[in-house]
């Protein structure tokens, strides 16, 4: 049986406390499917490069609903590790779909 796993996890914040500030996340797959040459990958990725795979899946859907993100809240109640933490289970959730 093929199995494809992804992972979401090791965040990480660059420019902490200025104004450009901006949070990565490393994208781990792993799979056994015959499909991918590579069977397992690491990447890290932005939200805004999250946004931009939702658009192409969008414009390529057809019919197929496809799964919404995490909000992109400029104002959060709470702490910083909270609402990067909340980001990372909600983009787990968008690729596990």
């Amino acid at each position: 049986q093929e199995l494809t796993t992804v992972r979401v996890q090791d965040p990480r914040v660059h420019n902490e406390g200025s104004w450009n500030s901006y949070v990565d996340y490393k994208i781990f797959l792993h799979t056994n499917s015959k499909a991918f040459t590579a069977k397992t990958s690491c990447v890290r990725r932005r939200y805004r490069e999250f946004a931009w795979l939702r658009r192409q899946l969008q414009r390529n859907a057809g019919l197929v609903p496809v799964p919404e993100l995490p909000g992109k809240s400029g104002f959060f109640v709470g702490s910083t590790d909270e609402f990067i933490e909340r980001r990372r289970r909600g983009l787990q959730h968008f690729l596990e779909r």
